[in-house]
């Protein structure tokens, strides 16, 4: 996600007279105090609940780990969650999936997900909590995520005089490879077991100015749908002074990568909106041999299923194509590994939810997203018809966002080696907005008489 996702003029309101944090800093006691509350216009948190979360954010910044392994992080979530009086189910779908259940009597179901994964990406931010682990790191902001909903969490577990329902956490592995949500819901059978919610919510960082938040206007994507996909070249292998011996996939590979750049300008309509990337090429191991094989992975993102479609087709000629130009000696294989529908929050939710954040965050504070080419798989959670609301959280510290809009080195996006979220801003905005939109969901306990929006 990048930073056009907000307006411009909106932007402008929010950058003037904000603190001066930014991601390299506010990890001390200032980061736990009155300022950090105060700069995102909310309502002061408790101190020991913001050290607590702090904490906990640090400590998954500096041990990420890989979706399919987030063993370690599951056990810190599945922990905290127990503190807080949930009873907690673990290997949801298999794997590291976990859920949270707090029941508060008769009310509505409020699902609150958050990811597990990290990236593979060297770290290149120089923060003194930066991963430890080599060549990972939580370049997308899961860590921050995790922590916001606990400290939600432990809002709602120490008041609950003032809402009814039943809260449910979800913990999702392998969002970053778009393979977590769904074995969640169908082998884990997660709204069998634990209830269909009436509202389901999650947020993401993005580098728009901390303290924020945004949502897409109503009925607009948020986000694309995609597909990923491997592609296997097969060649003939043999020595490098023999070249007409041999079928090269190397240069097969070369081939197709260029044949796939124009299929997203030449497969959709010029108003819609299409990214195709070649993320990534394997092929031999040494320079004198031609190896019998290359591999690709791809990623096709669109606004529609009929675009994906017609990409994944376009894409699936190209790769034939340049296999027969070649000579190749097996047709090649493509494999679809996962695939995720466009982010479409609930127009009426998200409206409601909009509304809560600017009660309790400031309206200033509450922006508008356009649609992006970053993808999710939190659109399986609509299964059933249950309503989500998905929402934007602005990472950016001041500093850095007024120089990049100064003409200065841009914000290093979601992904980068240097994306690093301004935590002393960001994570209090991060918990408040959750806890919001999870407060109106659930309506006012027995002395308010009052219930949910519709």
């Amino acid at each position: 996600m990048r930073c056009e996702v907000v307006t411009a003029a909106r932007t402008a309101k929010v950058t003037d007279g904000d603190g001066d944090g930014d991601g390299r800093e506010g990890t001390g006691e200032g980061a736990t105090g009155e300022e950090a509350t105060g700069a995102t216009g909310a309502l002061p948190l408790p101190r020991p609940l913001l050290r607590s979360a702090l904490a906990l954010y640090l400590d998954l910044h500096a041990h990420p780990e890989l979706s399919g392994h987030e063993h370690r992080t599951a056990d810190l979530l599945a922990a905290r969650l127990a503190d807080h009086g949930l009873a907690v189910s673990r290997a949801v779908g298999g794997g590291h999936g976990l859920v949270g259940v707090l029941r508060n009597g008769p009310g509505p179901t409020v699902l609150l997900r958050t990811e597990l994964d990290a990236l593979p990406v060297t770290e290149a931010t120089g923060l003194p909590y930066a991963s430890t682990t080599p060549g990972v790191m939580h370049a997308c902001g899961h860590d921050l995520h995790i922590a916001a909903l606990t400290g939600a969490v432990a809002l709602l577990a120490a008041d609950r005089d003032s809402w009814r329902g039943t809260l449910l956490v979800v913990g999702q592995p392998a969002e970053e490879t778009l393979s977590g949500a769904r074995p969640m819901l169908e082998d884990g059978r997660l709204y069998e077991r634990f209830g269909t919610p009436d509202a389901v919510l999650a947020q993401h960082a993005a580098p728009l100015p901390a303290g924020t938040v945004a949502h897409a206007p109503g009925g607009a994507p948020l986000m694309a749908g995609s597909i990923a996909a491997d592609v296997t070249l097969h060649g003939r292998g043999g020595h490098a002074a023999t070249p007409h011996l041999t079928v090269d996939p190397v240069l097969m590979a070369a081939a197709t990568v260029l044949g796939l750049q124009p299929v997203a300008a030449h497969a959709t309509a010029p108003a819609e909106q299409a990214v195709l990337t070649v993320g990534s090429v394997r092929a031999g191991e040494r320079g004198n041999i031609t190896p019998d094989t290359a591999e690709l992975s791809v990623t096709i993102r669109a606004f529609t299923d009929q675009a994906l479609d017609r990409l994944l087709a376009a894409a699936t000629r190209v790769v034939r194509a340049q296999a027969a130009a070649a000579g190749a000696p097996r047709d090649p294989e493509l494999t679809v590994t996962a695939r995720s529908p466009a982010l479409l929050p609930d127009p009426a939710l998200t409206a409601a939810v909009r509304r809560a954040h600017e009660g309790a965050l400031g309206a200033a504070r509450v922006l508008d997203a356009a649609p992006s080419t970053a993808t999710e798989d939190f659109p399986h959670f609509a299964a059933g018809g249950a309503p989500t609301a998905y929402w934007l959280l602005g990472t950016t510290g001041v500093r850095q966002w007024r120089a990049a809009r100064a003409g200065g080195a841009p914000v290093d996006p979601n992904h980068a080696p240097g994306f690093a979220p301004d935590v002393r801003t960001a994570l209090p905005a991060g918990i408040t907005a959750l806890a919001a939109a999870a407060r109106h969901v659930l309506g006012g306990g027995p002395g308010d008489g009052g219930e949910a929006e519709s």
